[in-house]
């Protein structure tokens, strides 16, 4: 710890004992607060008021001094004066209480010369002696990894982190009310799993003493969800924690908050009709309209968006007539375009190669790119037009892709037949391929309806609507090493 920071810790230290010897207690349990600063700033003046907050500000004039205080609302001035508080109560406060410290006013609501609403204070109460300075006003946390690991200090000293954290709790509400209010049912299935499964990703390992067995973190929900479907509900979704033990960059994290919901009677065009209208759901009703900021560019959101056929987008930006192509012809075009195609990989997996290298950049605007090779898409249906492909898409906004869904497989046979090409790829070197999952084979057997899919990272959804591409900038506790200690 710096030598400055345990100076003023010891500085702090003897104030705390001085206020104890005071017969002051520094660490109630409980405020007599009657407004939050939101409230306070809304009520008329000469009206009494109780706020409770952190000090943020101290200003000392005399006889007179001026502090903002701040809650979970927002930031509000008070003011003491040494003429109604009494000689010692004003001085107690001046000499004792820091920038940083919580406390309690109570007061009547005025209006400064300056025109700043304030509380005139007759009454002060400590609710926390802090033993540690705040960062530097001016400066705040420039280091971020500091920001990161010490997410507190970041939310007290940059009001606009505050905030955008608030945003992100008001998408994860807004996505929760649009399903419920569509008649979805909101449903919780295991982390800790025996099989790991729903997509193509390396799980996390764990061990479960109580039977002597190894266990995964679940990497996605899916085949959980399906099995619900199967079971008789036919509007369910999940939104909570998955796990991949992957690697770490902008946009992943090791463990990710995701939505995953499923419609029985319907098809992948269903699911991109439901999840543009959510998309604009919110977008209404964080920014009070279809249109949001997207780097610096103001996307809008109020249309039909296109739905491209993925070797048709990978034509109209590269040229490449994909489809004609021989897999010695796509093997040199990825060469060419420098895409690592070392080991086994299938024509349609160069196809997909070639649209996420050359094409992803280009999606400004929002639109589906549908229709991906059978051989990237393990859990996706047939195409109804064309065997080789199937019937899945993607959202793309700003070149980033914003959820993933299909028409769901519902005939055993053919995801038995996926899962043994997923075991083939598998013994042939790919290390992300799904597992044989023979439970969920049998419940497919028992017969699951038409059905629809789609999953959302949650967090890529924040990194959107909030305008912040670094996963950790929108995450509270980013997945970090730990810091190493400094050698004695």
């Amino acid at each position: 710890m710096d030598v400055n920071i345990n100076d003023e810790r010891e500085v702090r230290l003897k104030k705390l004992h001085d206020l104890e010897a005071m017969g002051i207690k520094p660490y109630p349990y409980t405020s007599k607060r009657t407004h939050s600063v939101e409230e306070a700033l809304q009520t008329p003046d000469g009206e009494k008021v109780i706020i409770t907050g952190r000090i943020m500000t101290k200003r000392e004039m005399g006889n007179l001094t001026f502090c903002h205080i701040q809650d979970q609302t927002g930031k509000m001035q008070v003011a003491l004066k040494k003429d109604d508080l009494g000689d010692e109560i004003y001085k107690t406060f001046v000499k004792k209480i820091d920038i940083g410290d919580i406390a309690e006013f109570s007061g009547e609501r005025f209006v400064t010369h300056k025109g700043e609403p304030s509380i005139l204070v007759s009454e002060w109460v400590l609710m926390n002696k802090t033993l540690l300075p705040l960062p530097d006003k001016f400066h705040g946390l420039k280091d971020k990894e500091t920001r990161y690991r010490k997410r507190y200090l970041d939310l007290i000293s940059d009001r606009d982190v505050f905030e955008r954290f608030k945003i992100r709790s008001k998408i994860i509400t807004l996505v929760r009310e649009f399903l419920n209010n569509d008649g979805f049912l909101e449903v919780e299935t295991p982390i800790l799993q025996v099989l790991y499964g729903g997509t193509n990703a390396r799980p996390f390992e764990t061990h479960i003493n109580a039977y002597d067995m190894k266990m995964y973190m679940r990497v996605a929900p899916e085949l959980y969800l399906k099995r619900l479907i199967v079971g008789g509900y036919e509007k369910i979704y999940e939104l909570g924690r998955n796990f991949r033990n992957e690697g770490v960059d902008q946009t992943h994290n090791p463990e990710f908050t995701m939505i995953e919901w499923y419609e029985a009677y319907t098809d992948y065009n269903g699911m991109m009709d439901k999840a543009e209208k959510l998309y604009k759901y919110i977008a209404q009703n964080v920014y009070g309209k279809a249109e949001i900021p997207v780097q610096d560019k103001m996307i809008n959101l109020d249309f039909e968006w296109p739905r491209v056929r993925m070797v048709d987008a990978i034509k109209k930006y590269t040229g490449d007539d994909v489809l004609s192509m021989s897999e010695e012809e796509l093997t040199k075009k990825c060469e060419a375009y420098g895409i690592d195609i070392r080991g086994k990989i299938s024509k349609g997996q160069m196809i997909k190669e070639i649209f996420e290298k050359k094409v992803t950049e280009n999606l400004i605007d929002p639109i589906w790119i549908i229709d991906y090779p059978k051989e990237v898409s393990p859990l996706s249906k047939q195409h109804r037009n064309d065997p080789n492909f199937v019937e899945r898409f993607e959202c793309y906004i700003m070149g980033k892709e914003i959820g993933d869904g299909w028409s769901e497989i519902i005939d055993s046979r053919v995801q038995r037949a996926r899962f043994d090409n997923e075991q083939a790829a598998m013994r042939a070197g790919k290390e992300e391929t799904h597992p044989m999952d023979e439970d969920f084979l049998e419940a497919l057997e028992y017969g699951m309806p038409p059905l629809g899919g789609i999953g959302i990272g949650i967090d890529r959804l924040v990194m959107l609507f909030t305008n912040h591409w670094s996963i950790r900038d929108i995450l509270f506790f980013p997945t970090m090493k730990p810091e190493q200690e400094s050698e004695e």
